[in-house]
Order: structure tokens, then C-alpha cells, then sequence
């Protein structure tokens, strides 16, 4: 029911053009309501996104065509960081082997699933076949320290991960890799999705406007592609239930207000 009620709400967001309550084309400043937030996940020596530039270029892409609000400037948390659960989303990339999470680590991202949140592994090294990298691995073998339910289920082109805003046939990114995603579901509702794909690669973009990836084997189409994918997680996350009964309330209840016929 709850994954009906996302599809509907995005529609009709997207037919709308999300006019109510939003600032179309402008970035909002750290601590409004409601903006969409790539924020990037550190764990152990970690030290930022696996290409850094991507998570603002996702912003970016998320407000000039869909005009949602989002932050230009994404910010970065460590899992052990109260500050986790500020936020709905976490975007997790790497391309090397993570280390153990600790005890405050495991806490955090437990404290943050608790609270309905979304976290994205973005695997930056996997094969040309979407085989997972020894981050992807190990990423997975964490977060089964961490949730108690961690079964991985593949997601296709029925979900409404990629119904949200675009209607997509497969995942992409700068990898083609497998035509699915996998994702943990908990409640109903996704709550980590695991992409072999390196959807940050083919979203990174250099200051001077040149891509920094080149995207194999389809080109600048798997690119396009792979940045809608983009664009349905943002949704997705937006359209989400997270810490309903907190900061994030009206902004929600403005939104669903806006989507009742």
C-alpha cells in the first residue's frame, strides 16, 4: 500500500511540476525543510564520495528538471555522527574494501533505518558484467551487522524505484551492469538499495563542464539514463515517510495535500 501511495504521489508531484511550497531552479540553504540532500556517508578511514563531485551534480540535475528542492552544496556525515538521522537519504560509494563499522557506526545507521531512512551503496569499481567490488562486498557483509533483516531482493523495472518520475526499462550507470538493482525491504518500503553500476560516475562532472567518466558501453544515452535513475531515488526519498512526526512534517503534509485529488 505505502509503495502505491509513493507512485501516486510522485505523478502527481511530477504533473504538477511541484509547484506548491517550492522555490523552483534555487538551491536552499542548509536546514530547510523538505530539500532533497545527497548526503554522502563516511565510515572508517573513509574520507568522501568515491567521485566527489557527483553527489551536488545529482542536486543539481534533481532541481533543473524537476524544479524539487534540493542542495547544491550535499553535505558529508560520518555513520557514527548523531547528525545521521537529520536527514532521509544517505549515498554510500567507494571503490576499495570498507572497514569493520564499529560499535557507534552501527548504532547511528541503526538509529537511521529505525527512522525510515534510504541509503544508496553506490559501488564505483564493479566489473564490466556489474560483478561487485570488494567495496560492494564488503558493504553488504556491514550492513548485515547492522540490520537484522538483510535479505536482498532484485528490483526491476515494476518497481516504482524506477516509476517514480521517469519510466525506465533497467538500471544503468557508468557501468551498464545487471538490468535490476538490489534492494533490502523492511515495512514495505526500501530502505537500502544496491547499485553495481556506479551511478556517481556517470554523474560526475568536472568544474571546467566536462564529464569526468567515460560511460561503457552505451555512451552519453547510458549517461542520460543513468541520471533518471538518479532523479527516481531523489523521489523516491522525497516521497517517503521519514520522520513524519518531526522536522520534516509540514513540508510532507503540504505535499500530500498537493496530490489529493
Amino acid at each position: 500500500m505505502r509503495i502505491l501511495q509513493f507512485a501516486a504521489a510522485a505523478i502527481a508531484l511530477s504533473l504538477a511540476n511541484l509547484s506548491i511550497a517550492l522555490a523552483p531552479r534555487t538551491a536552499l540553504a542548509f536546514g530547510d525543510v523538505g530539500a532533497f540532500d545527497p548526503r554522502v556517508l563516511i565510515t572508517g578511514s573513509q574520507t568522501g564520495a568515491a567521485h566527489a563531485t557527483a553527489p551536488a551534480r545529482w542536486a543539481w540535475e534533481l532541481i533543473q528538471r524537476t524544479s524539487a528542492p534540493a542542495r547544491l552544496q550535499p553535505t558529508v556525515v560520518r555513520a557514527d555522527d548523531p547528525a545521521v538521522v537529520n536527514d532521509p537519504f544517505l549515498y554510500w560509494s567507494g571503490e576499495s574494501e570498507v572497514d569493520p563499522l564499529t560499535a557507534g557506526e552501527i548504532a547511528g545507521l541503526r538509529r537511521f533505518f529505525g527512522l525510515g531512512g534510504v541509503l544508496l551503496v553506490d559501488d564505483a569499481m564493479p566489473g564490466e558484467q556489474g560483478e561487485p567490488s570488494a567495496f560492494g562486498r564488503s558493504a553488504r557483509r556491514e550492513l548485515g551487522r547492522v540490520l537484522g533483516d538483510s535479505t536482498r531482493i532484485a528490483i526491476g523495472a515494476d518497481h516504482v524505484i524506477f516509476r517514480t518520475f521517469y519510466l525506465l526499462g533497467r538500471a544503468q550507470g557508468r557501468v551498464q551492469g545487471p538490468a535490476t538493482l538490489e534492494a533490502i525491504v523492511r515495512g514495505a518500503q526500501v530502505q537500502v538499495v544496491f547499485s553495481e553500476h556506479d551511478i556517481g560516475g556517470a554523474m560526475a562532472r568536472s568544474v571546467s563542464g566536462a564529464w569526468e567518466q567515460r560511460v561503457l558501453p552505451g555512451g552519453e544515452l547510458q549517461r542520460e539514463h543513468a541520471i533518471r535513475l538518479a532523479i527516481n531515488i531523489a523521489m523516491y526519498v522525497l516521497c517517503s515517510n521519514y520522520k513524519d512526526d518531526q522536522v520534516h512534517a509540514p513540508y510532507l503534509m503540504r505535499r500530500r495535500a498537493a496530490a489529493t485529488p
